[in-house]
């Protein structure tokens, strides 16, 4: 396994990055809460399982298997989102969940036996994708199950498509690229196979699925949301004042379209992965 720690994105997912997630993260569970049920259901969690949820965020996921498993354990890179897991842990009244911080390609996971490795959207940023599958694999028992969601293509997600009408305004670029860098990393299937297959796995599907998910109460509160939390701020940034300014209404303008019963809601694509350690 390469021995290397991309210590650029552990102080900043441990410094201001992570706090600003761990701000936002209960806007982002109700972007991503459609995929929890498909998820879950692959994993096919059991109440003798032990589950380990990669990439956890602030614990959403972790706390919905703890609730179907004997035990299970988050594991992410970000202190302040541990905070927020490890809190809602105790105020849900969870005893069996635990949560480690550590990037999972290079944590002792090893001999550790989880029946079970879950993750939504967590799995897309190793710096090393075969050497971080590859210690999940070596995590969990032989015959032990995992299951993953990850972005597909960024053509089909709904607030990708919202974000390509301000091309002329905001610095996209290559964003939302299938197979590059970032969180459209596994977009395609047949690299996951390759990846999954490098790291050991057996048994590798990837099954597309798709969700709609809540990004604001209105195209002014989705836009608020969309242009000051995950890749939205980062392209803000890039650019004056008056632009940003510019680039609000025209996102407003675009999501109104979306407005229905009191939300905005827009459609997000992902393949579910599911794989077994031989």
């Amino acid at each position: 396994m390469q021995n290397v720690v991309n210590t650029e994105q552990e102080q900043a997912w441990n410094g201001d990055e992570g706090a600003h997630w761990a701000r936002h993260q209960d806007r982002w569970d109700a972007v991503n809460e459609g995929f929890n049920e498909p998820l879950l259901a692959a994993a096919a969690i059991r109440a003798e399982d032990t589950v380990l949820d990669i990439g956890c965020g602030a614990g959403a996921t972790t706390r919905l298997a703890a609730r179907r498993a004997v035990r299970a354990t988050g594991l992410d890179l970000s202190a302040p989102m541990l905070e927020r897991a490890r809190a809602s842990a105790r105020a849900e009244n969870l005893g069996n969940v635990v949560f480690e911080r550590g990037d999972a390609q290079l944590h002792p996971l090893e001999g550790r036996a989880f029946d079970v490795a879950i993750s939504r959207y967590g799995v897309m940023f190793f710096a090393d994708p075969v050497a971080a599958f590859a210690n999940i694999r070596a995590g969990l028992r032989p015959g032990g199950r995992a299951a993953f969601v990850v972005a597909a293509d960024g053509g089909d997600n709904e607030w990708l498509q919202a974000l390509a009408r301000l091309r002329g305004l905001l610095p996209l670029g290559g964003f939302g690229a299938t197979g590059g860098p970032g969180m459209f990393s596994l977009a395609d299937p047949d690299h996951i196979h390759e990846v999954l297959s490098g790291a050991g796995f057996d048994g590798i599907a990837a099954e597309w699925v798709e969700a709609y998910g809540r990004w604001g109460s209105d195209a002014e509160d989705a836009t608020a949301f969309l242009l000051s939390s995950g890749p939205g701020r980062h392209l803000l940034a890039q650019v004056d004042e008056a632009t940003g300014e510019r680039a609000r209404r025209e996102l407003a303008d675009v999501l109104r379209a979306y407005e229905k019963d009191g939300a905005v809601r827009l459609r997000s694509t992902a393949w579910l992965v599911t794989a077994v350690r031989p």
